[in-house]
């Protein structure tokens, strides 16, 4: 009889050990709640659909991909928490995300003390992949994008003097908000006024007056789209009726919903951000994205949802590549990676980890339609 127990307990182990050596387990964590939970969610929703895709398609080495979802809600210590829990507890052999740079700079030491390739697919603060050989990004950085919108507002909109409101605890926020800064005074405009304020706060009234008696021609607001959307309300409520301006942070579904006065995103109308891609742009490389992803989700993709298919993809095809979940052969996969041509253009990983790719500049329209501007080149 103990001999059967010993031989049962062994084939169930060994069950158990066939069971977990069947997939490949990815990490993925992200803000699916809080006040930056859009990001999550969409980002979320383009992993899905190109693990979906990989799956169908028999998978990677021969296994299926198993990706298992932290929600660390916006919190750069629940970051922290769920990255060590992914690499510790789960044993996964990369990991995606985060979508902001804090929460990114929170992770990343985590995956690099234990030799885990992560991916970011969103994150621009520059400080991020400097963290180590096993963190890349596969998104333009913020000194590339605050010179665009730098060189935008004073080639393009004419404008001399400009003010910033930006979120002082947040990294990609001050970084953005220094890039611009530096460009634009290089450029021979002006700084009139700089203001903070803190993620979650509800009232900009004070910052805004103060920057109206500086009487700027535009404001360079480079925070997340639930801020954004209360101070462009407020700013027109004040009177302040001059262009917004600002980053990547501003794409979500719910921007223009927040920034509502009497029609649907009417506060920030004619103002303008920079982006990953344009949505009305023809490429049939992006129309069949967001054809796919309107049939699964029933809405259009934002930027994230973009960039979390294309680092997905780009992830599994280094796996591919390397033709080992070893992290050491994914990192050196990773850092091949040329020309790969993502959703949001052809992405090229240079010697610091970083994407080498465009950007675009949107403008937001009637109704809270964003309409494609322009594209910069690095």
């Amino acid at each position: 009889m103990r001999k059967w127990i010993i031989f049962g307990l062994a084939l169930s182990l060994s069950a158990g050990c066939a069971k977990r050596d069947d997939v490949i387990k990815i990490g993925e964590y992200g803000s699916l709640t809080g006040t930056t939970a859009t990001f999550g969610v969409s980002t979320k929703n383009g992993i899905d659909m190109a693990t979906e895709e990989i799956n169908a398609a028999g998978g990677l080495l021969g296994k299926k991909i198993q990706v298992i979802v932290e929600d660390d809600r916006g919190l750069a210590d629940e970051a922290a928490s769920a990255v060590k829990k992914l690499v510790t507890q789960d044993k996964v052999v990369a990991v995606l995300g985060e979508v902001a740079s804090s929460r990114s700079l929170a992770g990343a030491p985590i995956c690099q003390e234990n030799k885990i390739p992560m991916v970011t697919p969103s994150s621009t603060n520059p400080e991020v992949t400097k963290k180590g050989d096993y963190i890349f990004r596969i998104c333009f950085i913020d000194p590339f994008q605050g010179e665009a919108m730098a060189k935008f507002a004073f080639e393009n909109l004419k404008v001399k003097k400009a003010a910033i409101l930006k979120d002082s605890k947040n990294d990609y926020s001050v970084g953005l908000a220094q890039y611009f800064a530096e460009t634009f005074k290089g450029l021979g405009g002006q700084i009139v006024a700089e203001e903070s304020y803190f993620e979650g706060d509800q009232d900009f009234k004070a910052q805004l007056t103060s920057i109206k008696g500086k009487k700027p021609e535009a404001i360079f607001i480079p925070g997340y789209y639930t801020e954004v959307g209360l101070i462009a309300r407020q700013a027109r409520e004040l009177g302040l009726n001059i262009p917004l301006l600002g980053g990547d942070g501003w794409d979500s579904p719910k921007l223009t919903e927040i920034a509502t006065l009497k029609k649907p995103g009417d506060a920030l109308k004619d103002c303008y951000f920079s982006n990953h891609y344009a949505a009305d742009d023809p490429n049939p490389v992006i129309q069949d994205f967001i054809k796919k992803y309107k049939a699964k989700y029933e809405e259009v993709p934002d930027a994230m949802a973009v960039l979390g298919y294309d680092a997905a993809h780009i992830l599994y095809d280094a796996i591919k590549r390397a033709g080992s979940p070893e992290g050491a052969k994914i990192r050196d996969e990773l850092a091949k990676t040329a020309n790969f041509p993502g959703v949001a253009g052809q992405t090229t990983i240079d010697s610091a980890r970083n994407a080498r790719k465009p950007l675009v500049v949107l403008k937001i329209g009637e109704g809270g339609a964003y309409e494609y501007m322009a594209t910069v080149n690095p």
